[in-house]
């Protein structure tokens, strides 16, 4: 319980600081966003100025800003896009969804081969079928994810008329259909990650004097590699899966641009054209908050799926 409330509160901790940097970044950004909010330079007279410097808190120091904004955060309140003139909020309830969509697709199959390859390098570890998924998985992720999207677009939107060419489908099996490019893409780039930390974390297990007294009770190989082998290495695994899933967030920017998708990684790059600071800072503010979550649910869990971690706390 105590650890729990240490982690909560050094996460609460962290996510002040992240904050104030994000508000701190678009404070210091190039341009004056009044210029923005107004509009038609012809509207640029001082009084004009003043009332938008006042009404939008530009005409207090830094701190006093980012105290109107935090205060607001934590209510629910964004602020109100320079763009859209709507609630930030009312735009981001309308991307995340489909962002957590493509995530959690993206998830999904990196888990399944993430996983699925490095255990098929580990048990074939030396022979030409551990060569080529090492190979073939590093090739895979030195491939920049926009060139990648472009490729399976050409490939199986154009060519073979597979899938759609851009868009998030409008709901249920066509959403999964229209987005499985867009998460192909987000998987492909990590799973060299996964894959080589589940081999060698497996490599090591096969050493280990648990798994040499399974094989001496006479136990099938491949029983000793589920029972044995690939239990004492979920905690790195588990733990790499939650790192790489969290750092998908930040990596829809580029995926959903290429794929045409209305989620928060376009709205990011949107906004970041037309200077829209609100939804900047808030978008940023989102993606530090769900990478700080899955990390903090995955730290809380992971004892409980490996209970030697927490015994090693304990002896530490």
């Amino acid at each position: 319980m105590a650890r729990a409330l240490r982690r909560i509160g050094g996460m609460l901790l962290t996510l002040v600081i992240a904050s104030f940097i994000i508000f701190a970044a678009m404070y210091a950004a190039p341009g004056d966003p009044v210029t923005f909010l107004i509009g038609n330079p012809e509207n640029l007279t001082p009084e004009r100025i003043a009332s938008v410097r006042e009404q939008y808190h530009l005409d207090e120091p830094l701190l006093a800003q980012y105290w109107h904004w935090a205060s607001g955060v934590v209510t629910g309140d964004f602020g109100r896009s320079f763009q859209y003139h709507q609630p930030v909020s009312d735009i981001l309830a309308a991307r995340v969804p489909i962002t957590l969509s493509l995530v959690a697709y993206a998830s999904v199959l990196l888990a399944i081969g993430g996983i699925g390859l490095g255990v098929l390098a580990a048990v074939r570890r030396g022979k030409p079928v551990d060569t080529a998924i090492v190979g073939g998985t590093t090739l895979a992720a030195s491939v920049p994810s926009f060139v990648l999207g472009i490729a399976l677009v050409a490939l199986f939107a154009v060519q073979l008329r597979w899938f759609p060419v851009a868009g998030a489908g409008s709901g249920g099996a066509d959403r999964v259909w229209a987005l499985t490019l867009p998460a192909l893409t987000l998987a492909i780039g990590a799973l060299a990650i996964v894959s080589r930390v589940t081999r060698q974390s497996m490599i090591e297990q096969f050493s280990s004097e648990h798994v040499e007294a399974a094989r001496a009770t006479g136990l099938a190989e491949r029983f000793v590699v589920r029972d044995h082998v690939l239990r004492g290495s979920w905690g790195p695994i588990i733990t790499m899966v939650a790192l790489v899933i969290a750092s998908m967030i930040a990596g829809t920017v580029a995926v959903e641009t290429v794929f045409g998708i209305s989620g928060v990684g376009s709205l990011l790059v949107d906004a970041i054209n037309t200077h829209d600071f609100p939804v900047v800072q808030s978008v940023l503010l989102f993606m530090v908050i769900a990478y700080m979550v899955v990390t903090t649910v995955v730290d809380l869990l992971l004892p409980v799926l490996d209970p030697r971690i927490n015994r090693t706390a304990v002896s530490a």
